[in-house]
């Protein structure tokens, strides 16, 4: 009995809605609020690509003079190693020349 009424039911309501509904074009744009609002979100994400690169842009020249720094650390180092006399290390390896 149910779903004899729920047919009749959907037999008598009209589910497409009738021509002579017309909306009104205004009520459904975003107008000029819409369209500022956009600009602004639009103008924010570029500053802040803007600051982003700006951002990565500075922790690469960080880090690349870190390794300059690094390097010529390393390179001082290893200048100071070579500069040490073979003769004042002893053969066993410890650093301090045999009496003679």
């Amino acid at each position: 009995m149910h779903d004899v009424i729920a047919a009749l039911a959907l037999l008598e309501a009209d589910p497409l809605p009738t021509p002579s509904m017309t909306v009104d074009p205004t009520l459904v744009t975003p107008g000029p609020w819409g369209f500022a609002i956009i600009v602004l979100i639009v103008l924010a994400v570029i500053l802040l690509i803007f600051d982003m690169l700006r951002r990565i842009r500075r922790g690469r020249v960080r880090a690349d003079i870190a390794e300059e720094l690094l390097a010529e650390k390393q390179a001082r180092e290893a200048a100071a190693a070579t500069e040490t006399d073979d003769e004042d290390i002893a053969p066993s390896g410890d650093p301090t020349p045999p009496r003679t």
